[in-house]
């Protein structure tokens, strides 16, 4: 198990059909050789599971990933008004090229691409 950075941009979409950079997330996670979610590591002290949100137009926006009854989600503020749930992240490996889809709060759901991965 390895902490990595992880950087996820949006895919296509209509409004993007190429997709968009500037529309990113920039994650500090625990994540096995499998691309899975190392579960002890989140509960050292020394680190914790860091999303940082970058959108065009708004103030980026700094949060944590959590776990919920649903699943995972990137929360920045207590409360969950502002948590934007990631679809079957449990089952779904963390890899280069692979696709993660995360709901956001008003409930619309946005395709993400893994574009980097390191250690």
């Amino acid at each position: 198990m390895t902490w990595k950075t992880i950087r996820l941009e949006l895919a296509r979409t209509p409004e993007f059909p190429e997709g968009s950079a500037a529309h990113a997330y920039v994650l500090r996670l625990p994540i096995n050789d499998n691309g899975f979610i190392e579960h002890a590591a989140m509960k050292h002290p020394s680190e914790s599971p860091v999303v940082h949100r970058i959108w065009p137009n708004e103030h980026d926006r700094v949060g944590v990933l959590i776990s919920q009854r649903a699943g995972w989600a990137f929360s920045y503020e207590v409360g969950d008004a502002d948590d934007e749930g990631i679809f079957h992240l449990e089952h779904h490996p963390i890899k280069l090229g692979e696709y993660l889809t995360i709901t956001e709060p008003d409930g619309e759901r946005l395709p993400f691409k893994v574009v980097s991965c390191r250690a």
